[in-house]
């Protein structure tokens, strides 16, 4: 009997788990205390009923997206995930250069193994990219966050993502078990060498909220940030209708619903219980609204076709890239895409979509 390789997104987790060591693992695909947001994510997607037409006409469809400016083959991008290189030594090079043959769009992390220069020589050539964008964690030192956005315009870069809901790591349980720490040869490009800033805790004071998050980021940094940068920018990790609409007030330009893939804070709500209120929300809100995306827990391209019915325009990937990526380098990431792509275009032609603009809310059962 001829060997069967991986048939779905589940197939790719199985074989990674078999394949990368215990401590790594347990960092690249670990939740929040009891994982029970990041098994939501999941559910919530599944739980949601197609409610398919029949009869429709469908040739000539396609899967095009446009954000931004940018017109690409399919609404699908690879979420900011860090240190690919505990995944594959090609790290992030490897997964840039699947997104960009395969038409997906990139989201770099600030803690790449890799550095941003690197990412974008190999992803940009490619004549079918999807946007490439950098996510930029906030850094108590302003220079280095006015050099890191610096940089990734000089690199092509097309948007900045500030990720606004992990002022503190999360209570992460198997990652601490696991006893995990970088492997020889596997930094954070971006910060490796640099010196923390020090933090005085005063007497009896709290390291959190007397010292780290005397740093973290509040509204007021967004116009920093816009009065910094000539790119785009996006907040990712808004959960709340009013946190949604207060962007919008300020301007941004695209939100990502998001909860971190569960990896920050447990019990949240899923992101697609969430989606249908913050794009509700910017409808109503005055002006222009900015562009929306979503991530967590899509596996499926039915998922992919029902977050758009809910009101996202795009959706990233995340922990499904790093399984293909420990399964097979460059083509296990590829061969993810791919099969979430296949299955997104089945989606829509067996509910009677032949383009996005069909995919609305009238497809989900009441």
């Amino acid at each position: 009997m001829a060997h069967i390789g991986p048939v779905n997104l589940a197939d790719h987790e199985r074989l990674a788990r078999e394949r990368l060591p215990a401590p790594a693992w347990a960092y690249l695909d670990g939740d929040a205390a009891d994982g029970l947001t990041r098994r939501d994510n999941e559910d919530a997607w599944q739980r949601l009923r197609l409610w398919p037409r029949v009869l429709r006409p469908l040739a000539g469809g396609h899967t095009r997206c446009s954000l931004l400016g940018r017109t690409w083959p399919s609404p699908l991008l690879i979420a900011p995930t860090a240190l690919h290189r505990l995944a594959h030594p090609d790290g992030e090079a490897a997964s840039a250069l699947a997104a960009g043959v395969l038409g997906a769009g990139y989201v770099l992390s600030t803690l790449s193994s890799l550095p941003l220069e690197d990412v974008a020589r190999v992803f940009l050539p490619e004549p079918q990219r999807g946007p490439l964008w950098f996510q930029l964690y906030w850094q108590p030192d302003r220079g280095l966050v006015a050099e890191l956005l610096q940089r990734a315009e000089a690199a092509g870069f097309e948007a900045i993502v500030l990720t606004v809901d992990a002022p503190c790591q999360g209570v992460r349980d198997a990652e601490r078990r696991s006893g995990f720490t970088l492997p020889a040869g596997v930094v954070a490009a971006h910060l490796h060498g640099r010196a923390a800033l020090p933090i005085e805790v005063p007497p009896g004071g709290s390291q959190l909220f007397d010292g780290l998050l005397r740093h973290a980021p509040a509204w007021a940094d967004i116009a920093w940030l816009r009065g910094h940068t000539r790119l785009p920018l996006l907040l990712k990790g808004v959960l709340h209708p009013a946190d949604a609409r207060q962007a919008a007030a300020l301007g941004v330009d695209g939100l990502i619903v998001s909860n971190h893939g569960g990896r920050v804070l447990d019990t949240t709500p899923a992101t697609a219980e969430a989606l249908p209120l913050i794009a509700d929300a910017l409808a109503a809100a005055a002006g222009p609204a900015p562009v929306l995306l979503v991530d967590g827990g899509i596996r499926r391209g039915t998922d992919v076709l029902k977050a758009l019915a809910l009101g996202a325009q795009a959706v990233l990937v995340g922990r499904p890239v790093l399984h293909g990526l420990a399964v097979g380098g460059a083509q296990g990431v590829a061969h993810v895409l791919r099969l979430l792509r296949d299955e997104f275009e089945a989606a829509m032609a067996l509910t009677g979509c032949a383009t996005l603009a069909d995919i609305d809310r009238r497809l989900l059962a009441p």
